[in-house]
């Protein structure tokens, strides 16, 4: 079909309904430059992709189809009770699990990419996450079948590079609807949107990161104890919490030059089974939150402010985690948007880009500037040292996903919470401070947990 877009032709898919730019990505792919008037340039590993990824646009077949196929979703209890087996075999059949169940996945986000509104799916970063799952779409839909141990083999470092090739979507999201910000007219359009963007990519991720821990724990140097693939069979709560109090501290330190206290109170002692993976996302941003407000509320008086208070409370069906702090609380007219996209109380609400904006992945990002620092506001402070080693692969996610200030933390964090079977609310006393509730669902199987 001929259509006419400015003085340009376009043959669009005879898919596409007349009259229908929203839906038709040939069209958002030829006219991306003209929506920002920044040219993108993608850069694939395979030259033959790259080539394929505009003709995609035109016959996407294989995509429809798989969109409309059901995700397989596992409960946590299943992974943990699959994951071993004296041959091996166990890896074998979680990766023919992921070859099965990925494509459908990524369809599904592909297929939610092709709804955004016009103006908002033509913007250069939004299509860049959109050529992102095409690509992995093919690559995985592609891929021979995985019948053996070799194929595994390929197959994983496959799917080790995907998720090295979207380690920054959350990021481009957050940039590429704040560009488009002006043009949004529904919001709740683009929420749910990235509600379900952003907890499929948490579901693929755990998914994809266990399969991979489960291949490397055949090479006995790499069994961590307490663990079946990404699952902790033992994991103390308190140390996790501890463990992102810590580093929150250290960034908060050098970002202010002082940080709170924190105090772990309530039951203290629980151990169970759990995915630490979404913990590691949520609770650092509660904490950075936290201690954020206490600083800036209590920066007069360093010597004397108040402890932030994290309480554990734990029974048979969920475990809650309360963060107090004596941060001022949040004035009435900003209640209702604070678990908004985009909305921060870091400088200036109608403009998230702005300089003053300090999310953890800006603080972060000048601790990896080194000692000379970035500016005046960090001098030649040292580098801090952390006492709690935190990996390098969570040191990126939190970073990453903290989306460097665009507001994105909260929200984030609440949709990761209810993926996961719980909730993630708060109580706040302007003039005092914040009461933040995270409440999770356990997955010891006595009682219905999420699926994955």
């Amino acid at each position: 079909m001929l259509r006419t877009v400015g003085k340009s032709l376009f043959v669009c898919p005879p898919h596409h309904p007349a009259g229908s730019l929203e839906l038709c990505p040939a069209v958002l792919f030829f006219c991306r430059p003209r929506c920002s008037g920044i040219p993108y340039v993608p850069q694939p590993r395979d030259k033959s992709v790259s080539a394929r990824s505009v003709i995609s646009f035109y016959n996407q077949s294989a995509i429809d189809i798989a969109a409309e196929k059901p995700s397989v979703r596992l409960t946590p209890t299943t992974i943990l009770y699959a994951g071993k087996s004296p041959d091996n075999s166990h890896i074998l059949r979680s990766a023919q699990y992921l070859y099965k169940e990925l494509p459908v996945r990524v369809a599904h986000r592909i297929r939610d990419f092709r709804h955004l509104p016009f103006i908002v799916g033509c913007n250069p970063t939004i299509l860049h996450v959109h050529e992102l799952y095409i690509r992995s779409f093919h690559l995985l839909s592609e891929f021979p079948p995985v019948e053996d141990f070799e194929s595994e083999e390929k197959y994983t470092k496959l799917v080790k590079d995907l998720l090295d090739d979207h380690k920054d979507v959350v990021t481009l999201l957050a940039e590429g609807f704040r560009e488009s910000r002006k043009h949004i007219k529904e919001y709740k359009v683009i929420q749910d949107f990235l509600d379900r963007m952003l907890t499929s990519r948490l579901g693929i991720r755990m998914l994809a990161q266990h399969h991979i821990a489960l291949h490397q724990e055949k090479n006995l140097f790499h069994v961590q104890p307490n663990y079946v693939g990404i699952v902790c069979t033992q994991m103390s709560l308190k140390k996790i919490i501890e463990k992102w109090a810590d580093f929150s501290r250290q960034v908060c330190e050098y970002k202010y030059g002082f940080a709170p206290r924190v105090r772990v109170l309530g039951h203290v002692g629980v151990v169970f089974p759990y995915i630490p993976l979404p913990l590691d996302y949520i609770l650092p941003e509660l904490l950075k939150n936290a201690m954020r407000a206490t600083c800036e509320q209590h920066a007069d008086n360093p010597v004397n402010m108040p402890d932030v208070t994290v309480t554990i409370a734990n029974n048979d069906v969920d475990f809650i985690i309360r963060i107090s702090d004596k941060g001022g609380g949040m004035p009435r007219e900003i209640l209702e948007k604070v678990m908004q996209y985009h909305f921060t109380t870091c400088g200036s609400e109608m403009d998230p880009a702005s300089e003053n904006l300090d999310g953890l992945g800006t603080m972060m990002s000048a601790m990896n500037d080194g000692p000379n620092g970035a500016g005046p506001m960090y001098g030649k402070r040292q580098q801090p040292k952390a006492r709690n080693p935190v990996s390098e692969d969570l040191v990126e996610f939190v970073g990453r996903s903290g989306s460097n200030g665009f507001g994105f933390g909260l929200p984030t964090s609440r949709a990761y919470a209810e993926y996961l079977g719980g909730s993630l609310t708060y109580n706040t006393m302007q003039g005092i401070g914040t009461d933040v509730y995270l409440r999770l669902r356990h997955i010891d199987g006595n009682y219905e947990s999420f699926r994955i």
